[in-house]
């Protein structure tokens, strides 16, 4: 790959990142003004149809296989109805710092469920890793003012773990269903077939809740749209297309840079305080994500075949 075209993919990436990591604030926004799991439907939605816009555009739709479907529903029912209803109500009780934290812990936490049933190998450095990572969302839960921490554990924090596992889970049928169908393709019938489930939650939890679409002032559907559109529709088409061109691995790793934003944001726009801990457990999660997810060892073990390589030579 020339220089200028890995510029070119690298900046996107970090852009999509970016996207990601203010997304957590225009979230938390949201769920402040519309009912928040009738708002991540309707934006779960919005997404789906903006990505199902583009791939028809491009003529790149194709039909599912049958053997495809159960996994898609899985992957729809833990990534998107799971993840979107937990997070949308975590985020209404706790802060979008925390928030950013907690999620940070994706990586890790699909690490491990991909060593306990997908078969992927264990070694020590990974473990280190899987610890490290809990090791930090345990400082960051235990800092606030007057208890307020173990408040917002007791709620609204375990419901962003409970969003975070949820997508955690669903990566292992997409990882199954993507050997069947193309990445775009899944990623429209996932949107999709969430935003209906998300619905129906919707009705169950708040059968009234759709009036706040009615009275949420003008400018909330600005950011709706700006998450809708841009940070799940079109950030999901880059990160595939990443994905397809510098692996999954080195895409992961740009994942770490979300929490980042995440926090920064979350300081300037939202005015959220965050405390030495919080950083300490940040930087925490951060080696427990390359160390868990193995980047460690495919460093080290390139290393050895390296200098293996010059020793014979």
């Amino acid at each position: 790959m020339r220089p200028l075209e890995a510029g070119k993919l690298y900046g996107s990436v970090m852009l999509v990142m970016l996207m990601w990591g203010l997304n957590v604030v225009a979230l938390k926004v949201l769920v402040a003004e519309i009912n928040p799991v009738y708002m991540q439907a309707a934006r779960i939605l919005l997404a789906g149809l903006s990505v199902a816009l583009f791939v028809f555009l491009r003529k790149e739709h194709e039909r599912v296989p049958r053997a495809a479907f159960m996994y898609i529903l899985l992957a729809a029912v833990f990534g998107m109805t799971g993840h979107h209803t937990f997070l949308a109500i975590g985020l209404s009780e706790t802060t979008a710092v925390k928030s950013s934290l907690i999620l940070a812990l994706l990586p890790i936490t699909t690490a491990l469920l991909s060593m306990l049933f997908l078969g992927d190998a264990f070694t020590k450095l990974r473990w280190l890793g899987v610890f490290a990572g809990f090791a930090g969302a345990v400082l960051i839960n235990i800092t606030g003012e007057a208890g307020e921490a173990v408040r917002g554990a007791a709620r609204g924090d375990a419901f962003i773990f409970a969003a975070m596992t949820a997508q955690a889970v669903s990566f292992l049928f997409i990882k199954k269903a993507s050997e069947l169908v193309a990445p775009r393709v899944l990623t429209i019938y996932t949107l999709m077939l969430g935003s209906v489930g998300l619905f129906a939650v919707s009705f169950v939890l708040s059968p009234s809740g759709w009036e706040s679409y009615v009275t949420a002032p003008g400018w909330v559907w600005l950011v709706f749209l700006l998450s809708g559109v841009f940070a799940t529709g079109l950030g999901q088409i880059l990160y595939n297309a990443s994905i397809s061109k510098i692996g999954p691995g080195k895409t992961a790793i740009f994942n770490n840079f979300v929490p980042f934003f995440g926090l920064l944001s979350s300081a300037l726009i939202l005015g959220e305080n965050v405390s030495p801990a919080q950083l300490g457990g940040f930087i925490f999660i951060v080696a427990g994500v390359l160390l868990g997810t193995g980047w460690v060892d495919q460093l080290l073990l390139k290393k050895r075949k390296q200098t293996s390589v010059k020793y014979h030579a």
